[in-house]
């Protein structure tokens, strides 16, 4: 019988930086969402990957020295890293600069703009470059942009626009027949009553003012902006093609359920949809746009210095306490939260005190007073009888709970029947039996029942935490882990032997680990605050320009710094009586030697900041003269000291 296919994909991640971890928790639940049905036995196709075009790449990689393609590169790079690291099981990384999808994207741009869809025009607005949006002044909040709060900036140019405004009827009516298309609730009202009711306006889809897109295939002044670029991934990846797409795509789409942040979910429910409407191509069966995970009750920020990332928690905490936190922590519809206090508080809580400990003393029991053998499982009492309905109550919750993408009360459900066989323990007291030889069977059928739910529950834990399911298969030494097999209570054998008893979660000492928290936390804004001194870009008055001191500087000595490719150590004369130490990114285009006694610009009033270990006091002036050329503004005729006006 051929199984169930179930399509989930998240949303492509933008290759501006590597991702802290409220951005790496998306990746994290559509994982757990693709384990669960693939233990239900379905056939299961997981996609995940990146976004990397658009002006805002174009204008990091000019700021960092490279081309738009080694930026994204390395960025895409550290992605897919982090999706490894947390154990993720993705069938298909896809990139928007892969050249299957390139050529997909071209295709349907050309399409839609052939029967009429797509038509050239002229834009004339304000633009947001991080949201790559343009907006009417009574789209605003504050003056500033609705979706990211940043200054936005009057745009004028030449553009192709998606007809939006067509297709408002039949988008209203398939929301209408199909009330689960967007999910939760209370987003399908947002969207509805914010967005759609208002009147939908024709959609900017081509840029002309930067070149990092995918061009359009009939006007070489254009690239493709990020709607149909990102968004046709869904069906790029499987092979989607206007003029024939392949079985993949035959047996995949629709996805039955794209899992996306609330924050892009507009684009993913009105934008979308109607592109596929335009195309003739169905729709995914739901969209649900999850919550933002923050770090206590603040949006990360590196100049908070509360920007945690995936790579450091797994090195502090093992990669399945950070997807059971993740898993665990984040509600239904509202933000959720992380911070070190309370994932401190869970981990020794939930996994050392709850699961290890009731899989360690289980185990032992059985090797202490049976030589590792479950002899018996019939003599029962009647509390036995409640203690499995108990357990094997736990999966009907589990299994509507992620039908409703309620994923931590799924955790909870594990976690209780965690608990409840602690509590049977307490019940059954194994310690006061074995004293008693004529209780030597109740304690064989006690200790058995506690390995058959250790059992199921390592079976339940396979989505959130599957090395430690893993690990707890082992310790009881079976293999049945499939989903039928924790439907029903007593699939282990009698006779069997169970493993060597190992600890599974090493309890945290809170004191010592809080004061490494504090410290790393410290170093990190204070980090983040030298770098937004030294790289901070903003518009400024002629009486904050004035502030600037320039000075001519003799460069007296330069030297590789170790610890960064890119930085040269320059010592400078500025006509002081202390010779004065700047870090300057130029190494890719300047040989120390070419250095030594040429005069360049120096601000000379920056604040020190430390760079790689060198203390970096002031700057000096360089030009981008091309994608890949930096050149150092040179002063030799003027004196050393002389002051730039």
């Amino acid at each position: 019988m051929e199984k169930q296919k179930y399509y989930i994909t998240t949303a492509i991640a933008y290759t501006s930086r590597k991702p802290h971890i409220g951005n790496s928790y998306e990746i994290v639940l559509t994982d757990a969402i693709a384990r669960f049905r693939r233990l239900q036995g379905y056939d299961v196709f997981f996609l995940t990957g990146t976004d990397e075009h658009g002006q805002k790449i174009e204008d990091y990689a000019k700021a960092a020295g490279v081309t738009p393609k080694e930026y994204v590169d390395k960025v895409a790079s550290e992605i897919k890293e982090i999706c490894d690291m947390l154990n993720t099981t993705y069938n298909h990384f896809i990139r928007t600069t892969d050249d299957y999808h390139e050529k997909a994207v071209q295709k349907i741009f050309k399409k839609l703009y052939e029967q009429g869809d797509i038509y050239k025009s002229e834009y004339e607005g304000l633009y947001c470059t991080p949201c790559e949006s343009f907006w009417t002044e009574s789209q605003l909040v504050d003056g500033k942009c609705p979706d990211c709060g940043r200054e936005v900036k009057p745009a004028k140019e030449e553009a192709y626009f998606l007809r939006l405004s067509k297709y408002q009827k039949q988008l209203e009516k398939y929301l209408e027949e199909h009330p689960d298309f967007i999910y939760p609730e209370s987003r399908k009202k947002e969207m509805i009553n914010n967005f759609i009711k208002p009147g939908l306006q024709d959609l900017c889809v081509s840029r002309s003012s930067f070149k990092w897109g995918v061009p359009v295939p009939f006007d070489d002044n254009h690239v493709i902006y990020v709607w149909i670029d990102a968004l046709s991934n869904y069906i790029t990846a499987l092979g989607y093609d206007p003029d024939g797409s392949d079985e993949k795509y035959k047996k995949y789409w629709p996805a039955d359920v794209h899992i996306v942040g609330k924050d892009i979910i507009r684009f993913h429910t009105i934008y979308w949809p109607i592109m596929l409407m335009a195309l003739g191509e169905p729709l995914p069966k739901q969209v649900y746009g999850h919550p933002w995970l923050l770090f206590g009750e603040d949006k990360m920020s590196k100049s908070k210095g509360n920007v945690i990332y995936a790579d450091e928690l797994i090195k502090r905490f093992g990669v399945d306490a950070v997807r059971y936190y993740l898993l665990s922590e984040m509600p239904h519809a509202q933000d959720g939260s992380i911070s070190y206090d309370t994932m401190i508080e869970r981990y020794n809580s939930d996994l050392a005190n709850t699961i290890g400990n009731l899989v360690n003393r289980s185990v032992a029991m059985v090797n202490k007073y049976f030589a590792g053998e479950l002899i018996c499982n019939t003599e029962t009492e009647e509390l036995d009888e409640g203690f499995k309905s108990d357990i094997l109550g736990a999966l009907p919750k589990i299994e509507k709970a992620f039908n409703d993408f309620r994923i931590s009360d799924a955790v909870d459900a594990v976690l209780n029947i965690a608990k409840r066989s602690n509590k049977y323990i307490d019940e059954t007291a194994p310690w006061t039996l074995a004293k008693d030889e004529s209780k030597k069977n109740r304690l064989a059928t006690v200790l058995y029942n506690l390995i058959e739910s250790i059992r199921i529950i390592a079976v339940e834990l396979t989505p959130f935490m599957p090395e430690t399911s893993k690990a707890i298969l082992t310790q009881i030494n079976t293999d049945i882990s499939d989903y039928d097999s924790i439907k029903t209570f007593g699939a282990i054998p009698v006779g069997s032997k169970v493993g060597v008893a190992t600890p599974l979660f090493a309890r945290i000492d809170v004191e010592k680990i809080t004061e490494e928290i504090k410290a790393e936390m410290e170093a990190k804004a204070k980090a983040a605050k030298a770098e937004k001194e030294i790289e901070g870009i903003a518009q400024i008055g002629i009486d904050d320009f004035a502030k600037v001191d320039l000075r001519v500087a003799e460069i007296k000595a330069c030297e590789p710094v170790k610890k960064a490719k890119k930085l040269l150590k320059l010592t400078l004369d500025d006509g002081t009586v202390n010779p004065r130490t700047v870090a300057s990114g130029i190494a890719k285009w300047y040989k120390p030697e070419e250095l030594i006694g040429r005069k360049v610009i120096l601000v000379s009033n920056l604040k020190p900041a430390i760079l790689c270990g060198v203390e970096s006091c002031g700057m000096i002036l360089a030009a981008d003269c091309s994608e890949d050329e930096v050149k150092v503004i040179f002063a030799d005729d003027l004196p050393a000291g002389a002051k730039i006006r």
